[in-house]
């Protein structure tokens, strides 16, 4: 299972909410750049960057810290914030990004996520499934939508898609421990998915189950930055590998 720590961008700073909810920012680094070469000093190859900036804007505002830290590290990144339309995915794309993760325009605009799949291929698109219930949420989180969990997956599987971070936000930020049992049910419906659990990891332990219960890759935020999973015991997970 890929170890994939998260870098939340707000005003150019590396920060973390809780729920989603701007109002419970707090600032961690004021170096996002620095914050990345501490991962890549302890032998993690993937970055999780997400323009919270960008998410409320509907468009790309940071992609100046996605250009410093793909050209100034080796870390493969997957960025969302914020792309709604063709030229936010050139510019992340052309700023160093690996992948681009869709939340709220695979809600809000089908045909364009879908073209986006076709075009790029997809191992460059990652859908973000975000959930609130088992119902996908949008806007940053500050909307809900009508739809489905699940169906939602297996419909963007049936057009292509094969890697999805879902996030339940009741357990984002929480430190209370991720959703074990959603996403259990997510890869019992959708054996081939390349499903990257996010949201709640709190403990070290909870590594291991996610990888037992066959998600591809697992990304961990606040647990980091509040010193409950070290930067050490990483290394050495994926040195154990």
């Amino acid at each position: 299972m890929r170890i994939i720590p998260a870098i939340d961008i707000i005003d150019g700073k590396c920060v973390r909410l809780s729920k989603g909810d701007y109002n419970t920012k707090i600032i961690y680094n004021e170096n996002p750049l620095e914050v990345a070469k501490e991962f890549e000093a302890h032998g993690i190859e993937y970055l999780h960057l997400v323009d919270l900036d960008g998410a409320k804007s509907s468009q790309i505002v940071n992609y100046k810290i996605l250009e410093q830290i793909a050209t100034q590290t080796s870390l493969k990144i997957d960025f969302g914030g914020g792309l709604k339309a063709d030229s936010d995915l050139k510019i992340a794309f052309e700023s160093g990004a690996n992948q681009i993760t869709g939340g709220s325009i695979a809600v809000k605009n089908r045909e364009l996520f879908g073209k986006w799949i076709a075009e790029y291929g997809a191992d460059k698109i990652i859908l973000g499934a975000d959930a609130n219930n088992e119902k996908v949420a949008v806007s940053g989180w500050l909307e809900d939508s009508n739809e489905d969990l699940i169906p939602f997956i297996q419909d963007y599987q049936n057009k292509g898609i094969q890697y999805v971070i879902c996030t339940d936000i009741a357990k984002d930020g929480m430190l209370e421990g991720p959703s074990f049992d959603l996403y259990a049910k997510i890869l019992n419906e959708n054996k081939s998915l390349k499903l990257i659990a996010s949201g709640g990891i709190s403990t070290f332990d909870e590594l291991p189950r996610l990888a037992e219960l066959g998600c591809e890759g697992t990304i961990i935020g606040k647990a980091i930055y509040e010193g409950r999973i070290s930067l050490k015991q990483l290394e050495q997970y994926i040195l154990n590998k």
